[in-house]
């Protein structure tokens, strides 16, 4: 401790940021990795928000403000020597800060698109133009194959339309699905 109380005050009292919000930063780390973040009682406050928001994740929470100050504390500690300037100095600090809180957003972003259901639904289908890759029969007298992007993901399935043929290399538009992995398709 005599290292501690032998800094200059501003120094002092980055260290003194950096080192609590470090603590509860690892805190809150494992608690969320043992599932013990509070989720399900009611007080799980990083995780709750508008219904409108774009992704389940608000910008503004507790587990941000400690973010910032876990960037602030140790960029004020790390830039702390590097310029004689403590408004310099004050500003990297918050720019680091910041940068976390971004950082750490991206981070959790990109972890609950994870637990998204991305899974192939062929009523997505509907009303979508796709590719012959197979050629279709006249009148549901058989079935051909068509190529179709779906949410970035190019997907093959079976297709039948009520009208002429279609050939290999035609664009064809969904307009109805006849079984889970069947739709009929028009000539465009």
């Amino acid at each position: 401790m005599d290292w501690l109380n032998s800094l200059e005050p501003v120094l002092k009292a980055y260290w003194m940021m950096a080192g609590v919000a470090t603590l509860i930063f690892a805190i809150q780390t494992v608690l969320t990795f043992a599932g013990l973040d509070g989720g399900g009682d009611g007080a799980d406050t990083d995780f709750s928000g508008d219904a409108s928001t774009e992704g389940a994740f608000p910008f503004f929470s507790l587990r941000n403000l400690v973010n910032f100050f876990l960037g602030f504390g140790w960029g004020g500690v790390c830039f702390y020597n590097s310029f004689s300037s403590h408004a310099l100095i004050v500003l990297c600090a918050l720019l680091t800060g910041i940068a976390f809180v971004l950082l750490f957003f991206f981070l959790i972003k990109m972890f609950l698109k994870l637990g998204r259901d991305n899974t192939f639904k062929i009523t997505e289908t509907l009303q979508r133009t796709a590719d012959v890759y197979l050629s279709i029969p006249a009148e549901k007298s058989g079935k051909g194959k068509i190529q179709i992007s779906v949410r970035g993901s190019v997907h093959e399935i079976d297709a039948m339309t009520a009208g002429e043929k279609i050939s290999t290399g035609a664009i064809a538009r969904v307009v109805d699905i006849i079984d889970s992995q069947t739709v009929l398709v028009s000539k465009i």
